[in-house]
């Protein structure tokens, strides 16, 4: 079972820590999104949430490979099609909504250097190839102290994709066996994954993305009878 409090360490060194990844790495650590619910926040039951902000995680993760995202990550259909998460203005959602569509998963904070280096291609991805079936859904995992700042940093992007807080039961399956973000899958119309990603590499990933977003929306969806 994961573990609710990987790292105990204090608010400061978290945010210093996280800082310093935007110059010498790709990926920030993570914690507490699983934690309990507060019962008061009715809109919100269910979805994760913490008391700290998480560490960086040292050394950094690099981008995963096919390989290790196929071995270890969700990656059966079922999985994401039962993966869960609430939306922003409270509603409930479900991986098997988006059957048909090319799905982008990305798990994120504000607080993140390399989160925030990736939202824009994740953006510019959703207005070139949305008409096209592409849905990107960005799932924050910030935990209590980060969800207040959403509002704003979706502002300050211009963030037009959708955003939701993941259920806890979907946040252990998807980080049980690494815990730094952004963390980013990428399913084709079927729910199959293609490519899961740890970190964000500006050089790399951007083009990589883009590649397998057009590949999976070559793959039409057959002809209903």
């Amino acid at each position: 079972m994961f573990s609710l409090r990987l790292f105990p360490e204090s608010r400061l060194p978290a945010v210093v820590g996280c800082v310093l990844a935007l110059t010498f790495a790709s990926a920030c650590g993570t914690t507490d999104y699983t934690a309990s619910q507060s019962p008061s926040n009715k809109a919100a039951t269910n979805t994760p949430q913490g008391e700290k902000l998480p560490r960086t995680a040292l050394p950094m993760p690099p981008v995963a490979t096919a390989h290790e995202a196929t071995t270890n990550a969700p990656n059966g259909v079922a999985v994401v099609n039962a993966s869960t998460w609430t939306t922003l203005d409270g509603r409930r959602a479900r991986g098997s909504d988006f059957q048909g569509k090319v799905l982008i998963l990305d798990f994120w904070a504000t607080y993140c250097p390399p989160c925030r280096d990736e939202v824009p291609h994740l953006i510019d991805l959703q207005r070139r190839y949305g008409a096209q079936g592409l849905h990107v859904v960005g799932l924050n995992v910030g935990g209590d102290e980060d969800r207040p700042k959403v509002p704003a940093f979706i502002e300050e992007f211009g963030i037009q994709y959708a955003l939701g807080y993941p259920d806890a039961q979907m946040s252990e399956l998807f980080f049980a066996d690494n815990s730094a973000i952004p963390q980013t899958y990428v399913y084709d119309r079927q729910g199959r994954l293609l490519k899961k990603f740890v970190g964000f590499d500006r050089d790399t990933m951007p083009a990589e993305l883009e590649r397998l977003v057009q590949a999976a929306l070559a793959d039409k969806p057959a002809a209903s009878d």
